[in-house]
């Protein structure tokens, strides 16, 4: 896809983007979060993500020569930084399978805002190779990470994994995590009804008093691959009434603008969760996060059609001002909203409507 910069447009129509500043979208909305994914290949088949029935034996992933390169990440969040960006997230994909990651997060950790500051950089992973990495990627200046856990019951885990990978090896992934100083680490929990939604309460009550903090995401339509039904959805309010029955809860306010999930602290302060209710109560109207792709293409949403070809314009010889003049052109004509839409759709409309997914821009 070509893209037309305001830098290309004319000299009459040219837009003067200043050095550093903020990139605000059509709804004012400022790029404060950039999550990049730097593979498009992942390690499990979890029936909501990867289901094998389509990401089989044969299916083409990307050759190497198509993913962005380190040179090519590092300057993309670069210019990012300069206009706002204060928080980089590498996901996938299985980020820890991109050989030479530790390398990445060394030269994105050299990165700063403005006014100096280093940027907040994330991970987010399956753990299955955390216990290996941790402390290679902690040393190498990675901030945190969240780690992906549906389930503590490990046939069931096996079973959503798809792949016989033991629960335990992922536990072992988090305490090593947290011996490394990656903290606070998160562990995110995808309950879809059926399937996992009677271990809601289990796990809040393991994770109560640890240095790790739970949060429940509602079930997603994101993609075509996973057969999304809301059916299947488990309302935030319904987590948090399951929950708070045993365990009472005291509801917090959010940490920072644009965070996802609303906080409750359990009443007798031994820790708290988290909820996610991009589908029961949408949070559109915050949101400050870009997504590129593991081959550069630029994404402003997660549930998005399609995106902005980031690659063709570095590869094409273009400098970082014409680099940032492309991404303020993208970020500025960004109206998305689908979450709030979603409960005007009928069924069909939403069925119809081509989403990218979610292992192919990460979560």
């Amino acid at each position: 896809m070509t893209i037309t910069t305001p830098a290309r447009a004319g000299r009459g129509g040219a837009r003067r983007l200043p050095a550093s500043g903020e990139l605000p979208d059509r709804l004012g909305r400022p790029m404060r979060d950039l999550r990049i994914s730097i593979t498009d290949r992942c390690n499990f088949r979890c029936v909501y993500c990867m289901p094998k029935a389509v990401f089989g034996r044969d299916y083409a992933f990307l050759d190497r020569d198509e993913l962005l390169s380190f040179d090519e990440i590092v300057r993309i969040a670069r210019v990012a930084a300069a206009h706002g960006v204060e928080k980089l997230r590498l996901t996938g994909g299985e980020p820890l399978l991109r050989r030479g990651v530790e390398e990445l997060v060394a030269r994105l950790a050299e990165l700063r805002t403005p006014d100096g500051r280093p940027l907040e950089l994330a991970l987010t992973t399956n753990g299955a190779a955390l216990a290996v990495k941790a402390r290679a990627l902690r040393d190498a200046g990675l901030t945190r990470v969240t780690v992906s856990l549906d389930s503590l019951d490990d046939a069931k885990f096996q079973e959503m994994n798809d792949v016989r990978f033991p629960v335990a090896r992922v536990l072992a992934g988090i305490d090593a995590a947290h011996e490394a100083g990656l903290g606070p680490i998160k562990l995110n929990m995808v309950v879809k009804r059926g399937l996992n939604d009677d271990e809601v309460v289990a796990m809040a009550r393991h994770f109560k008093g640890t240095p790790y903090t739970l949060r429940f995401i509602e079930y997603m339509d994101v993609g075509t691959s996973n057969g999304w039904d809301l059916a299947e959805v488990v309302p935030s309010a319904e987590i948090v009434e399951r929950i708070g029955a045993e365990l009472p809860l005291v509801p917090i306010g959010r940490s920072a603008p644009g965070e996802t999930a609303a906080r409750w602290r359990y009443a007798d302060g031994e820790g708290e969760i988290g909820v996610i209710s991009s589908v029961t109560n949408a949070f559109c109207g915050t949101c400050n996060r870009a997504r590129i792709s593991t081959e550069g293409r630029l994404f402003t949403c997660l549930f998005a059609s399609e995106g902005h070809d980031l690659r063709a314009i570095l590869r094409g010889g273009a400098d970082d001002a014409e680099l940032a003049r492309a991404m303020a052109a993208i970020w500025g004509a960004r109206d998305d909203r689908y979450s709030e839409l979603r409960a005007t759709l009928t069924p069909e409309l939403r069925a119809a409507r081509p989403k990218i997914e979610m292992s192919y821009i990460g979560g």
